[in-house]
């Protein structure tokens, strides 16, 4: 391989690695956890300064310059699919459904949901309305359990920030 082609590559995959860590650490900090970001952030500078060495030395080729902008395209796409899988947190979901029956909460607390229920006022008729509080890494298994149980619900999920108390009081 020509060595024109490989230094685009490398200067591709320097710029998806420094742009996936930025997006990783960016996360970290958001979620708190400060220790975590800045160990990576002394990785992702390391990389970002090497890529950057590489590109000021060759400006003289366009297409190393596209390969930055590639790489850059690629490692934010990356960074939020990393994110995704490690899906840090926790999250609210409101569940709305239309009966009463509460065997869909028994069940959910069975599994190890936080669920704490009322009766709400829909526009035809009473509905059960459950507040579940869950790690986000579990939110597929949160869904699929309401979707066996329930042809009809509404879902509003929201990221919990912090808590105090209750169910979860102890088990994080």
């Amino acid at each position: 391989m020509n060595q024109g082609v490989l230094l685009i590559l490398l200067i591709m995959t320097i710029n998806i690695v420094y742009v996936s860590l930025t997006t990783v650490r960016f996360i970290l900090m958001i979620k708190g956890l400060k220790e975590y970001a800045s160990i990576l952030s002394m990785i992702e500078v390391f990389v970002y300064i090497s890529g950057l060495t590489i590109i000021l030395n060759n400006l003289n080729n366009y297409w190393n310059i596209a390969a930055y902008c590639i790489g850059f395209g690629i490692g934010v796409y990356l960074g939020s699919r990393i994110e995704e899988r490690l899906a840090l947190g926790y999250i609210t979901a409101q569940v709305i459904i239309d009966s009463l029956d509460d065997t869909l909460p028994i069940t959910l607390r069975k599994k190890g949901f936080g669920v704490t229920t009322w009766v709400g006022d829909g526009r035809d008729e009473k509905r059960l309305v459950m507040l579940v509080l869950t790690k986000r890494n579990r939110q597929k298994e949160l869904l699929d359990i309401i979707d066996e149980s329930t042809l009809n619900s509404f879902i509003l999920f929201q990221e919990a920030k912090g808590f105090r108390g209750g169910f979860w009081e102890g088990r994080r």
